[in-house]
């Protein structure tokens, strides 16, 4: 079996999705035989040693640290996490059921929105989740927890005697050479970024120090950092971990959640990719291989929203070429004409959004999540004019109230309201294209 695609084709793909999804920037990379035979980018500008943050692909790493500890004997998976954090709620859990996300505990810690928030100290995130806030019972399902990684970091700080970030980068990345990955952001770095909904204006997202919650998603790392972690998955290394131990961690704990110790693991494209995919706020990422060829994928985007990352690995490792696309561009400003119709409207019952993108206006129909219409700026006789779509050519008439204020949008007997059926608007004609 060959690597499906090629040059052309990978490009193609992220370039595709960098427009259909609204991404600031990617950057990309492909391997074969667990070396890095191809890196692209889209969008930008960026380049493919940039840092981006990789959000939960961080806790592959902390897994790895867990387990080399019980390659040493130094614990069992089987183990309690009383046995090491004797003052936490959740003291009864397995470490194999934080690892696997099976332990029944919360998704999220207790307080502020941590992704986006300045972390506490160990102390404090214990204090705040005493274990009274349990979903599930041990073992009954699959829910995924990133408290139970920041549990978990804890455990290989006591019994290493140092900070989780220093033995991950004694036992980890310097073995590995993976001098590009990092605790904080280091130049050049991408900057994380949202994208407006309906204007595609960006929003700066702030790059926090999660602290406590730190071995759940905290690290900043490059395309060609985590080729190489990919290809440590695949093959191990004898300073960090051996092959077989990371063919257990690949095993699905419970085979409907796809989900191992510390990595997913699952079908693509016709091969058994294992990794993880990450996101923090302004940041997206996938990295993910099969370990009997070595070939997978690295992708690293700077938006909050809008990215997939096992569908791109099966767009980018599978056979279909997408057309080539024109690059999305975030909107510098809204004209004012804009500002006052963005967001939803309803032709009857039917929802759509009406975006601004590329300089141009966008219905999309909810339902069928597609683009319908398309309509230019307005022509010098003040017209908005349909470019693209069942309106193509027609005009969009812009119907107001008598304070001034847009009461709805009338286009060739089509008629757009803010709510359904509007009682105050003419009833909406035309016929679903």
């Amino acid at each position: 079996m060959t690597l499906a695609g090629g040059p052309a084709h990978w490009q193609a793909v992220i370039a595709a999705y960098q427009a259909s999804r609204r991404l600031p920037t990617i950057v990309a990379g492909v391997l074969d035989g667990g070396e890095l035979v191809w890196t692209g980018t889209a969008g930008g500008p960026t380049t493919v040693d940039t840092q981006y943050r990789v959000g939960s692909i961080t806790k592959t790493m902390t897994a790895v640290l867990v387990l080399q500890l019980r390659d040493e004997g130094l614990l069992d998976l089987d183990d309690p996490l009383g046995r090491f954090i004797p003052e936490s709620g959740y003291r009864d859990v397995a470490l194999r059921e934080l690892l696997s996300h099976t332990a029944g505990i919360h998704s999220e810690p207790a307080g502020p929105w941590w992704e986006r928030s300045d972390g506490v100290e160990f102390d404090g995130l214990l204090a705040a989740n005493d274990g009274a806030s349990a979903v599930f019972g041990r073992g009954q399902i699959y829910h995924y927890s990133n408290l139970g990684f920041a549990l978990l970091g804890e455990v290989v700080a006591r019994l290493r005697g140092t900070p989780w970030w220093e033995v991950l980068t004694a036992r980890v990345l310097a073995p590995l050479d993976m001098a590009r990955t990092s605790y904080l952001p280091e130049e050049p770095a991408a900057q994380g970024l949202s994208v407006h909904h309906y204007a595609g204006t960006l929003t700066v997202e702030p790059a926090t120090d999660t602290r406590a919650m730190a071995p759940a998603g905290q690290v900043w790392s490059t395309v060609p950092d985590l080729a190489v972690f990919l290809r440590f998955l695949a093959e191990g290394h004898p300073e960090v971990l051996d092959r077989t131990t990371l063919r257990e961690m690949a095993v699905a704990q419970r085979p409907a959640a796809e989900y191992g110790l510390g990595m997913r693991t699952g079908p693509v494209a016709g091969l058994q990719l294992v990794g993880h995919l990450g996101s923090m706020p302004g940041f997206q990422a996938v990295a993910v291989v099969d370990q009997d060829n070595g070939r997978g994928l690295v992708a690293l985007t700077n938006g909050t929203t809008g990215f997939a990352g096992i569908e791109l690995a099966q767009r980018m490792l599978g056979d279909d070429t997408p057309l080539l696309a024109k690059p999305w561009v975030p909107s510098a400003t809204v004209p004012e004409w804009v500002a006052e119709l963005l967001g939803q409207w309803f032709w009857g019952n039917s929802a759509f959004e009406l975006r601004w993108h590329n300089e141009r206006l966008e219905f999309h129909d909810v339902a069928r999540g597609s683009l319908a219409e398309k309509f230019a700026a307005p022509d010098v006789q003040g017209r908005i004019i349909g470019v693209s779509g069942y309106h193509h050519g027609e005009h969009l008439h812009v119907v107001r109230r008598p304070d001034g204020t847009v009461g709805h949008l009338e286009c060739a007997t089509f008629v757009y309201t803010r709510v359904p059926y509007d009682p105050d608007a003419p009833i909406p004609g035309g016929h679903p294209a």
